[in-house]
């Protein structure tokens, strides 16, 4: 047992030295470490919002997605072909797009409908009005996520109309 756990709390940091990554032939990550090849991996941030390229987390495809390892510094431990690969993945995975402008915002049976217009076009969704779907990252940061967990930003609420700030002051 202790064997075990002092195996689940090692750090295996990942690098050009120990590791090679390749794109499979559905669009996927594969991984040949000194130890074991995979056929398929995830690639995540570990701290998303801060730094982006620092501490990324590769882990196993399945449910409990159990960490292979860790790349310390996503520009500088592997060449470019592999940054682009990962950085393509966590683009998928941490998709948010920017509000830039919000058109509506409706309050009904605990739910709130929001009508916006975002950097990729029109959009309309829905968020639970209790919960954690509206965080602030900053004092005028907001992440929002909607009922199926797409996330959603407004970078600066300063920027907003006065218009548009009554609109969502329910949030703020």
């Amino acid at each position: 047992m202790e064997a075990e756990t002092e195996a689940m709390l090692a750090l295996n940091y990942l690098d050009r030295s120990n590791s090679t990554f390749h794109r499979t032939e559905g669009g996927f990550v594969s991984l040949d470490t000194q130890e074991k090849h995979y056929n398929r991996v995830q690639v995540f941030r570990t701290f998303p919002f801060t730094g982006k390229n620092m501490y990324i987390s590769i882990r196993e495809p399945d449910e409990k997605a159990k960490e292979i390892g860790v790349i310390h510094n996503l520009d500088k431990d592997v060449d470019e072909e592999t940054r682009k690969m990962l950085t393509e993945q966590m683009e998928l995975r941490y998709f948010t797009p920017i509000i830039t402008k919000v058109k509506n915002v409706k309050e009904e049976y605990g739910f709130a409908y929001f009508d916006v217009v975002t950097d990729h076009g029109p959009c309309r969704f829905a968020i639970h009005m209790s919960g954690n779907a509206v965080v602030h990252l900053t004092e005028t940061r907001l992440l929002i996520t909607d009922l199926d967990e797409n996330r959603f930003e407004i970078p600066d609420t300063s920027k907003l109309t006065g218009k548009e700030l009554k609109k969502i002051g329910l949030f703020l």
